[in-house]
């Protein structure tokens, strides 16, 4: 008796186990079905369809959309995102973070190959451990990163995305809330494309400026608004008029973004002073390196004139452009 017991109860425990491990298949099986089914957003801004895969999911690499339902929700045609809350480590920056400004530098770059500036600008950033990023020292391949800066009074934004997607170039644009307000269809248009539009603040105040509370009411005023209005977000951040600092730097980090400054720039953004696109292929051409991170300005005629010209160039000089995306 005491042996059919012991049969019985062993089969049961076997059964037991095996409806256990059925479920476990089955809930994996739907979670990747749902991945697997994600439809792309409907562009509505006037391309014909976009060119960058927006999908349901909330996370889709280091950036967050919201769903696409089908419904016009946003200008982007994408469901808000939900809001995130921010909590700020040490706000009384008891470990005593230098806060003196530093006005970011980056030297002129020559025979392809960046300047000293640049170059020990990146080891202070690996070696303070802060994520940021002024050059690409990662690799050894002739890759670029192209960003803009939105600004104000800008004209030019579309015909830079146009010359953009004709040349299959995806790059990151760094605006505010003002900019964001003032021309909603372009931002949305950037991130129906595949660009990048990362944090640069709320109101651009100098960053270093302010205590870390406040610092972080400035980079999620920017995030509320783009999660709320444009179904999105990415977690990349530019400091206002270049200005930052080691506590700035280190708050900025500890909120899940990473600082994005240059390599490669020159005074472009003074509207009143343009000298014609020649002149900007000439200087951007002539100060290309590897692991370029290159900042321009969208309010600048001469770029957006230059910009097909640039990267026909950089691209004959053996260079790939790549996302920040691909970066790290």
């Amino acid at each position: 008796m005491k042996k059919i017991i012991c049969i019985f109860l062993s089969v049961t425990v076997v059964f037991s186990f095996s409806s256990c491990s059925g479920k476990n298949d089955n809930a994996s099986l739907n979670k990747n079905d749902e991945k697997d089914a994600r439809p792309p957003v409907t562009d509505n801004i006037g391309t014909e369809e976009s060119t960058a895969e927006l999908l349901t999911a909330t996370k889709v690499g280091k950036i967050e959309y919201g769903q696409n339902t089908g419904t016009q929700k946003t200008l982007t045609g994408l469901e808000p995102l939900p809001l995130i809350d921010f909590t700020v480590n040490d706000p009384e920056n008891t470990k005593g973070l230098s806060t003196e400004k530093i006005a970011h530098s980056f030297g002129v770059a020559s025979n392809e190959t960046p300047n000293d500036i640049s170059v020990n600008s990146q080891q202070h950033f690996d070696d303070g451990s802060f994520n940021a990023l002024t050059l690409d020292r990662k690799t050894q391949e002739k890759v670029v990163y192209l960003t803009f800066d939105v600004g104000y009074d800008n004209g030019y934004t579309g015909k830079i995305l146009d010359t953009l997607k004709e040349k299959s170039v995806t790059a990151a644009f760094f605006c505010t809330v003002d900019e964001m307000k003032a021309d909603p269809e372009s931002i949305a248009r950037m991130i129906k494309e595949g660009h990048i539009v990362g944090n640069h603040t709320e109101t651009h105040p100098s960053m270093d400026e302010l205590s870390r509370t406040a610092m972080m009411k400035e980079i999620k005023g920017f995030d509320d608004y783009i999660r709320t209005n444009f179904g999105y977000s990415a977690p990349y951040f530019r400091f206002p008029k270049g200005e930052y600092s080691d506590c700035a730097l280190d708050l900025v980090g500890s909120l899940g973004y990473m600082s994005v400054f240059w390599s490669l720039a020159y005074a472009d953004w003074d509207t009143s002073a343009q000298k014609g696109a020649q002149y900007a292929l000439e200087t951007v051409t002539a100060r290309i390196h590897p692991g370029a991170v290159i900042l321009l300005h969208a309010v600048s005629s001469d770029n957006a004139n230059a910009l097909g010209d640039i990267i026909d160039k950089v691209r004959s000089m053996g260079y790939e452009f790549k996302s920040l995306e691909d970066y790290g």
